[in-house]
């Protein structure tokens, strides 16, 4: 079996001071978020195997932070794919994983990761800013990952649960 985690960013900045949609950093509540969820992860025994991050600023902060709350001491992979190319740059990426790897996190931006979550487990679900959700898949190969099959275990919303 394995797992996907799917991050949505925290909240991020806005304003004229950053002209360019890949530059916002994120904010005050942003930071907080994305710590707690690192550390509900911590609690919940789901560090993963491996943290990949979009490029843009506020996904790289809020995929450092959570990692560092959860304790994960692996590589952290930035892909230019998980910036704004859609769910099915997701599902690419996803199915040319190393085996080895049981459990990845992926962090990016919505509408690709609500996408995501319903194509891979056929729930629609909200998934709003610092959001996790998590998705077991009944395969021993990333290569095998098709749509619909994997079951949506829960999604964990900062301050909700």
């Amino acid at each position: 079996m394995k797992t996907v985690l799917l991050l949505r960013h925290a909240k991020a900045e806005r304003g004229l001071e950053y002209p360019d949609d890949v530059d916002r950093p994120l904010a005050g509540r942003g930071k907080r978020d994305a710590t707690q969820v690192g550390e509900w992860m911590a609690a919940q025994g789901l560090v993963p195997n491996l943290v990949i991050s979009s490029p843009a600023k506020r996904a790289r902060q809020t995929a450092r932070r959570c990692a560092d709350a959860a304790r994960y001491v692996g590589e952290m992979r930035l892909e230019d794919a998980l910036y704004l190319s859609g769910e099915n740059a997701y599902l690419e990426l996803l199915r040319g994983l190393d085996d080895r790897v049981g459990s990845v996190l992926l962090v990016g931006h919505n509408p690709d990761i609500a996408v995501l979550v319903e194509r891979l487990s056929g729930q629609a679900v909200r998934v709003p800013t610092a959001a996790l959700a998590r998705i077991d898949l009944p395969i021993e190969h990333w290569s095998e990952l098709a749509e619909g099959q994997g079951k949506l275990a829960w999604v964990h919303i900062p301050g909700l649960m």
